[in-house]
């Protein structure tokens, strides 16, 4: 048999049981024909075949992203992004937002995306006032980095039917100033529940998706967990599903059924419908059902056991009770369901674990995969009921390069515990590693380096104890995350007889100084056996981070 592409001169880290380090590979139609030496893969070399020389380079698995939101970050790009190397003030921001109103209808929404108050000289949030100074007439929100907060302007409000008598929903508050009067700041689920009004259209939904499948191959991303979006999420995950196969979005897709907006009702609804975890295929599978417990760890709004170390008086938001979190997550459980929730304080983890616990014991399950979507103060306590419930926790490492200054403040020692990738690796917890785009920056390298490095943007130690060497870094970035999806014995490590998803590294991953790992590139991406990104130039691209 001759193959269709062949890698040689490699350093082809396979993440196999060994985490063996192989030389080339062999690739026929969409799967890995073999896998050994040069001298190995000689033979499947043919006239017809695409030889690719490595040059030393690492060959490694496609990455596996376990936690981000497709449609969130897709639906930003048509945004006005706070991020941008511009943007030092609000008054920036705000000559951004005032382009994008002469360019949009009058009525129509207009999105600022990705702002963090702490970014910024002002170090605060804009106000309802400042916000309708820049329409009146159009609807506009500035989106908080974490998606769990926003800054709505009095036309905005005004479409949502929110005044100063409406109360605050349940998990969310709607923010009043000392006179009782709306600033515009919702918070939480007050935040969520905007976007039953601030919805998108399908045709926007469809074409933001194929930009952000775009965007995460030339990251090296070939499977994606979507964590959900805002809206109706039966209608997003029917309009992804079409996606997929009209080949707009290309990278694999483990959809996670939640919705941002009232969560607990779209559980519901596919628990009655007669879905499961597991149906689909290669390209496009249903996940876990998933609820939202506590709130964003930088708002902050995560539910602790203790206050804050920031602020005594707080303790954080819970979204369900510990009745409502059984029954609806207990219930589907009953009913064959994966299940998961994002919890982010302890206080959350050890609901989200209390619920599982009594579901198992209700209805025993074996190789349930029940996951923790963050599990951001993981202490050792949590740790240890997550080994003796086989639960996957999905940490967010390169939170803590983005955040771990802030961190510091806001939690004090308990930043030795959070996404504890060490202690998980020590206990033998399989964990697996998402970015939560957009929250966050996508690119896996940048994941692998906070992991492997453990210190802040700024370069502060954030619990160094959590440190992961590069190879169980890339296992959590890849064979874990096949796990977590039940796809372990198709995809997540380079074999013979899996899907060829593969991505080549612009060095070595083994060789390079740790220090810069988050400086490599990906110079190609393979998925289901095709190249779909191709960069001949890269070398050395910096990745900067804001």
């Amino acid at each position: 048999m001759k193959a269709d592409v062949v890698f040689i001169n490699g350093e082809v880290l396979t993440v196999d049981k060994h985490n063996s380090k192989q030389q080339a590979v062999a690739v026929k139609e969409n799967v890995i024909a073999a896998v050994g030496s040069n001298d190995d893969i000689k033979s499947y070399i043919g006239e017809q075949t695409e030889v690719i020389d490595l040059l030393g380079k690492s060959l490694i698995p496609g990455f596996i992203d376990s936690h981000l939101h497709l449609t969130i970050y897709g639906t930003n790009l048509l945004g006005v992004s706070c991020i941008e190397s511009h943007i030092h003030s609000l008054e920036d921001i705000f000559i951004d937002l005032r382009k994008k109103v002469k360019e949009t209808p009058k009525g129509k929404w207009v999105r600022a995306w990705g702002f963090d108050q702490l970014e910024i000289d002002e170090k605060r949030f804009p106000t309802r006032e400042e916000m309708d100074q820049i329409s009146t007439e159009h609807p506009i929100l500035v989106i908080r980095t974490c998606n769990h907060m926003c800054i709505a302007n009095s036309k905005a409000l005004e479409l949502a039917n929110l005044d100063e008598h409406t109360p605050d929903p349940e998990g969310g508050i709607i923010e009043r100033d000392a006179h009782g009067q709306l600033t515009g700041k919702l918070i939480e689920n007050a935040h969520m529940q905007m976007f039953k009004v601030a919805r998108y259209s399908s045709e926007e939904l469809s074409n933001s998706m194929k930009l952000a499948s775009d965007a995460f191959i030339k990251e090296g991303i070939t499977s994606i967990h979507d964590a959900g979006a805002y809206g109706e999420g039966s209608e997003t995950l029917r309009i992804m599903e079409q996606a997929v196969r009209n080949k707009d979005i290309r990278v694999r897709v483990y959809a996670i059924m939640g919705s941002l907006t009232n969560s607990h009702d779209f559980v519901q609804q596919m628990v009655q419908a007669g879905t499961v975890t597991g149906l689909g295929d290669d390209y496009f599978k249903l996940g876990p059902v998933k609820l939202f417990t506590d709130g964003s760890s930088t708002g902050p709004t995560i539910a602790t056991r203790q206050p804050y170390t920031s602020d005594p008086n707080n303790s954080g938001i819970i979204y369900y009770s510990q009745e409502d979190l059984d029954r609806y997550l207990g219930s589907a459980h009953k009913k064959g369901f994966q299940i998961t929730a994002h919890a982010q304080g302890d206080r959350a983890i050890e609901m989200l674990l209390d619920c599982i616990e009594k579901a198992l014991k209700e209805y025993p399950r074996t190789d349930h995969r029940h996951r923790i979507e963050h599990a951001g103060i993981a202490s050792p306590d949590l740790q240890q009921r997550m080994k003796e419930l086989e639960v996957i926790p999905i940490p967010n490492p390169v939170f803590m390069y983005v955040n771990g200054d802030v961190y510091k403040e806001y939690y004090g020692e308990r930043i030795n515990v959070m996404y504890p990738a060490g202690d998980y690796q020590k206990l033998g917890i399989v964990a697996a590693f998402g970015s939560d785009a957009p929250v966050t920056f996508v690119n896996p390298l940048l994941g692998i380096h906070a992991a492997v490095n453990r210190k802040s943007k700024t370069g502060q130690e954030v619990g160094e104890q959590q440190k992961v060497d590069v190879l169980e870094a890339l296992r959590c970035y890849t064979i874990n995350g096949a796990f977590a999806s039940f796809d372990e014995e198709r995809k997540g490590s380079i074999e013979a007889g899996k899907l060829a998803d593969l991505v080549v590294l612009s060095d070595s991953l083994l060789t390079i100084d740790p220090a810069r790992i988050k400086d490599l590139g990906v110079q190609l991406t393979m998925i289901d056996g095709q190249i779909l990104f191709k960069n001949e130039q890269l070398e050395h691209p910096a990745r900067v981070s804001r």
